[in-house]
Parts: structure tokens; sequence; C-alpha cells
């Protein structure tokens, strides 16, 4: 699909992108709005989210920004509150927001545990349900999940994450399943290594080694650029020489 085709159909359409303070969820919200789109940047750091918003805003419509703790339903539910009353209609979601985890499985307490799964599993299920909750009536919609291929191979160290990808995974086909009679699409994106503040370690690794948050976001760009009628349910993104397949 051409830059020209995708904002096309993506103009004037309204996205929430959580976690989009750094990383990937920044990525997708700067090429979303790029491509036409009003982009609803939602993440903690509400500095962070008005410096990206306003370096998107230089060459492209200002996204807006809201402070948002996805591990809280009441900021969840206020959030979507606001879109109804100011938008009255949502066509994308991009759950984004989490983080990565390397304790010790004999090292980790359940505090840490409660926080990774209300992270990485919870939060992207309440923002699911109030999203479908506005999806529904419209009859069309889409929701993209950022999955890792954690949820295929797991790396050692990092249980928490691993199972909530896990989780993630089924999450997106049992809302595909719930949601696909009302014409809204859910689907997942599987990043292998990508260079973001969750892993910092990345930062030094060659391209082929460790990706972009953009390679990321412009996969994003394609599943959210589809026909309404048509839902690309999973992709798994891998630098070329990942140590994915095989022995690596």
């Amino acid at each position: 699909m051409s830059a020209h085709s995708a904002t096309s159909l993506l103009k004037g359409r309204i996205a929430l992108v959580t976690g989009s303070s750094s990383g990937i969820g920044a990525a997708c919200a700067k090429i979303l709005a790029e491509h036409g789109m009003q982009v609803i940047m939602a993440a903690r750091r509400i500095e962070k989210l008005q410096t990206l918003s306003k370096q998107i805003e230089a060459a492209h419509p200002k996204p807006e920004v809201y402070q948002l703790d996805v591990r809280k339903e009441d900021e969840i539910l206020s959030l979507f509150a606001h879109i109804r009353t100011i938008y009255g209609r949502l066509d994308l979601v991009v759950n984004s927001a989490g983080f990565a985890d390397h304790t010790p499985t004999t090292d980790l307490s359940l505090a840490r545990w409660d926080d990774i799964v209300a992270t990485n599993l919870t939060g992207p299920f309440l923002v699911s349900r109030e999203a479908l909750k506005l999806m529904k009536p419209q009859k069309r919609g889409r929701i993209i999940n950022i999955g890792s291929i954690s949820s295929m191979i797991p790396r050692p160290h990092s249980i928490g994450y691993t199972s909530t990808k896990f989780g993630l995974e089924g999450m997106t086909r049992s809302l595909a399943l719930d949601a696909r009679d009302d014409g809204i699409c859910v689907s997942i994106v599987h990043p292998g290594s990508t260079k973001t503040e969750l892993m910092p370690q990345m930062e030094e690794k060659p391209a082929d080694i460790s990706m972009q948050a953009d390679d990321v976001a412009r996969t994003v760009l394609l599943m959210a650029s589809l026909p309404d009628e048509t839902n690309l349910l999973e992709a798994t993104l891998l630098p070329v020489r990942q140590p994915f397949l095989g022995r690596g």
C-alpha cells in the first residue's frame, strides 16, 4: 500500500495510542499522525508526551496528549468519557503500554509480579473493553496489541514479561472472536529485538540484530490502513539475524 493510499484511508480518523511517551508507542503515534489521523497520545509521563507532540506538530496536526496510567481503571474510564465527549467515536487503538522485566523467578516478588500483570495484561484488557463499547455502535474499528516474540520463545529470567505476552496473545484471539460480528478487527504485532527504553542494552546492536521502533510502527500502519473488512491477525517482525529460528 502506498503512503498516499494509507493517508487517504486514515485521514480524519481517531486513534488512541497508549504507552506513547517513548519507544514503539511514540513511533506509532508519529506515523499515524503523519498519515492524517487525530492521535490521542496517552502515557504516564505527561512532559515527555508534550515534547513529542510538539515535534509532531511541526509538520502535522497536533496530537492530543493525555496522562494515563493503564493500571488504574478509573483513569481509563475518564479517558474514554473524554473521547466520547470530544470525538464521539474511536477508530483505532494501539495498546503499546508495557514494560520488560528480567528478574529471576526465585527473586520475583508478588508486588513486582502484580505490577507487570497490571501494566502488560490488565491495562490492555481495560482499554480494549472500553474501546469495544465505543466501536460496536459504529460497526467498525480496529485494536492492535503490541506483543513480543517472548510469547513464543521466552528469554531466561523473564517469567512475568513472558506470561503477560502469552496472555496478550490469547486476549487478542478472544477479542477478535468476540468483536468480529460487529465489524471490529483485533490483531497483534510480535516484535523481536527492538531498540527502546525497555531494552537499553540493544542500543549498540547492529541493525540486523536489533530493529528500530519505526520498523514496528510501519507494520502497525499497514494493519491500520487495511480495508475495514480485512484483518491481519498476527505479524512477527524480526531482525534478520535474530536468534529466534533454529539454534540461532
